[in-house]
C-alpha cells in the first residue's frame, strides 16, 4: 500500500506524462517550497499547476485544495488562491483526470459530482464539465 507522498508523486508523474503526451512543455520548480507542483506552457502563457489526487466519496471525486502548514505549533489551512492557477487532479480509483481553474473550487475541498445533480445549481461542480481534455489551456503550436 502506497503512503500518500508516493501517491501524490504517481499522480505528478501521471500529469506530467499526459501533459507532455498532448504536447505541452512542462517544467517542475526546483524544491517543495512552492505553492505549485508544475508550470505549463502553451507557448504564448505559462500555467502554475497544483497536482491533487482526487477519491471517490459518496459519487464525487474529492480533492484538498488548501495545505496543511505548521507554525508555532498552531495547524494552519493555506489555500492556493493568488499562487496557482489550476489544479490538475487524478482520481484514484478510476486514473480520471480533471483540469480546474483555481478560481472554481472550495477554500480546504472541493468536489466533482460524478453523477446529474438533482438541481442545477451554480455551486455544483459536475465532473463532466471539468474533463481535462476538454478544459486544457489552447497550446500555441510554435
Amino acid at each position: 500500500m502506497a503512503n500518500t507522498k508516493q501517491t501524490g508523486d504517481e499522480t505528478e508523474a501521471k500529469l506530467i506524462a499526459a501533459l507532455v503526451e498532448r504536447g505541452y512543455s512542462v517544467s517542475v520548480p526546483f524544491g517543495d517550497n512552492d505553492k505549485y507542483d508544475l508550470i505549463l506552457d502553451t507557448g504564448t502563457e505559462l500555467f502554475r499547476v497544483q497536482c491533487k489526487t482526487g477519491w471517490i466519496e459518496d459519487d464525487v471525486v474529492r480533492f484538498k485544495t488548501a495545505s496543511k502548514t505548521t507554525s508555532d505549533g498552531q495547524v494552519e489551512l493555506v489555500g492556493y488562491g493568488g499562487s496557482a492557477d489550476a489544479f490538475a487532479v487524478r482520481c484514484k480509483e478510476t486514473d480520471a483526470r480533471y483540469w480546474v481553474p483555481v478560481d472554481a473550487v472550495g477554500r480546504r475541498n472541493t468536489y466533482l459530482r460524478l453523477s446529474e445533480p438533482e438541481i442545477d445549481h451554480p455551486s455544483v461542480n459536475r465532473a463532466d464539465r471539468y474533463r481535462f481534455d476538454a478544459n486544457l489551456p489552447e497550446r500555441e503550436d510554435g
